[in-house]
């Protein structure tokens, strides 16, 4: 009897870990990785209607408007996640000495001054949309669908009131890069606020290098786009990419200041 229960809990855990491996490595699956591009970059958070693939094709220039104190924390946060996201897109991001250089405005402010902050970087009507959020970033593109400006509105002592200082800098500096979407179709992900992530990962690592890899184009269709991806995906099982994205993510220097 007793070695028969023991036969049933071991089958049971190898069912259980099997299924777990299995759930992990959904997300590596070809078809999840085009679907997860199309919901996160050719989608908007705040319309239905399908979009192109945007991305800078300049350099991004930053510079923080600081209106609030721990000036040195929030310049070192945005700083440690340029640098990752430059690394991981081939992208050149950096700090710049003036506002009028920058093409990218990070603001960080106080809950009393985010409805007039949005409305100052991006327009009265986007004041509309506030209500219920924790944070906000918004892009602008010119006629051939590359991303001219963008900004991103951090209300300091609102976001840290919901545990969301560090995925605030995370998630809204990659959304201005073309990743617009939030979307509880795509796990594990920044972009899923139903994920417990508040870093990159792996799979948001695989879709920024898929934006900017050499192959996809500004101003592609999700008709044009996915037989793009799908080659470099082929490619990517081939040369171990995908199956390192979560370690590779991982090198970012806000992993290990969090303890991952």
């Amino acid at each position: 009897m007793l070695l028969s229960v023991r036969r049933s809990l071991i089958f049971l855990l190898l069912m259980v870990l099997a299924f777990s491996s299995l759930a992990a490595s959904r997300w590596q699956q070809p078809s999840y990785l085009i679907t997860a591009f199309t919901e996160v970059a050719l989608r908007n958070e705040y319309s239905q209607q399908g979009h192109v693939v945007r991305r800078w094709n300049k350099p991004i220039k930053v510079w923080l408007d600081h209106q609030v104190g721990d000036r040195e924390l929030h310049t070192e946060l945005v700083r440690m996640h340029i640098e990752h996201l430059s690394s991981l897109t081939k992208h050149p991001i950096e700090f710049v000495k003036t506002a009028k250089q920058a093409n990218l405005t990070i603001v960080f402010t106080r809950q009393k001054e985010w409805k007039s902050q949005v409305g100052r970087l991006f327009g009265k009507r986007a004041e509309s949309v506030v209500q219920g959020a924790v944070c906000m970033a918004n892009f602008r593109v010119n006629d051939r669908y590359e991303i001219k400006e963008a900004g991103v509105v951090i209300p300091v002592d609102q976001a840290r009131m919901h545990g969301k200082l560090v995925t605030c800098v995370v998630e809204e500096i990659t959304q201005v890069l073309g990743l617009p979407n939030d979307s509880d179709a795509v796990y594990p992900s920044i972009f899923n606020d139903k994920t417990p992530e508040n870093l990159l990962s792996g799979l948001d690592g695989l879709l920024l290098r898929m934006l900017y890899s050499e192959e996809v184009k500004n101003g592609m269709t999700e008709h044009e786009v996915k037989p793009v991806l799908r080659r470099l995906i082929a490619r990517w099982q081939q040369d171990g990419t995908i199956q390192s994205a979560t370690r590779d993510v991982k090198r970012g220097e806000l992993y290990p200041l969090l303890g991952y």
